[in-house]
This record gives C-alpha cells, sequence and structure tokens, in this order.
C-alpha cells in the first residue's frame, strides 16, 4: 500500500541513513519498526493485565498477623 507520511527532517536522514548501512530500503526499515513497536505494545498490555480471585476464608488457627517472628518461623518451619 502506497502511504505518505510527514516525518521530522532529522528522522528521515538518520532512517534513510540506517537503512542504507544495514542494507535495506527505508520501507523495509520503518516496516520492521512499525511491527516492532506495536508487538512490544501487545505484549505489554497482555504481560501486566491482572486477573483477581477472590475467595472466602481468612487466617489459618493460630495464625497472629501482627507477630513477624512467629509467622516466619511458621512459614520456614516443618509442617504440622
Amino acid at each position: 500500500m502506497r502511504t505518505t507520511l510527514n516525518l521530522d527532517d532529522d528522522l528521515m536522514r538518520d532512517a534513510k541513513q540506517h537503512a542504507a548501512m544495514t542494507g535495506r530500503t527505508l520501507t523495509a526499515l520503518i516496516e520492521t519498526a512499525l511491527r516492532e513497536l506495536l508487538w512490544r505494545e501487545k505484549r505489554e498490555e497482555r504481560d501486566y493485565r491482572l486477573r483477581w480471585v477472590t475467595v472466602e476464608g481468612g487466617v489459618q488457627s493460630g495464625v497472629d498477623l501482627t507477630d513477624r517472628d512467629a509467622l516466619l518461623e511458621r512459614m520456614e518451619g516443618e509442617p504440622e
């Protein structure tokens, strides 16, 4: 598809230079850059989507949430 873009002169100059140095056409360079940007944004959106799950419940019997040392000992100790 043929499209007209208005790009900053410095950006266009750098893009043309980069394309020439890497042996690609300007079109190929722009297509690659756009695909990478769109892929990255889609992945970031997918990676940070959280689904909250709530359940009824409470603290296990014998657990005191205000006693840090007892909590640590219970978490790292032998299973009952």
